[in-house]
């Protein structure tokens, strides 16, 4: 059955390459990035600090940063990522958030 002329039709939504599809059911993630501006003892002393990570795990995560340009830090649902995030920018640290996929 065709519709009426001049009526409107429910047109469905499909994702292209630049849109974000968002999976409730997959963990999300906070990731520092490396910076040129903080020091690592530093950073090491703000994972320890935020997350309560032991020093060896706290200097891991620092060298990650350092080494590889980034480290996952945390993980949980999404609203707990971005308390996460604003925390670690309260610090001075890059960090952003992304769904693990």
């Amino acid at each position: 059955m065709e519709p009426m002329p001049g009526t409107l039709t429910p047109q469905r939504e499909e994702a292209t390459a630049g849109d974000t599809v968002v999976d409730p059911d997959r963990p999300w993630i906070t990731i520092v990035w490396n910076d040129p501006v903080n020091l690592m003892s530093y950073v090491t002393h703000v994972f320890m600090t935020v997350f309560g990570y032991a020093k060896p795990k706290a200097e891991q995560l620092m060298l990650d940063v350092h080494q590889k340009g980034r480290a996952v830090v945390s993980s949980g649902p999404r609203e707990r990522m971005e308390l996460d995030v604003s925390t670690l920018h309260g610090y001075g640290l890059w960090a952003t958030l992304e769904q693990q996929t």
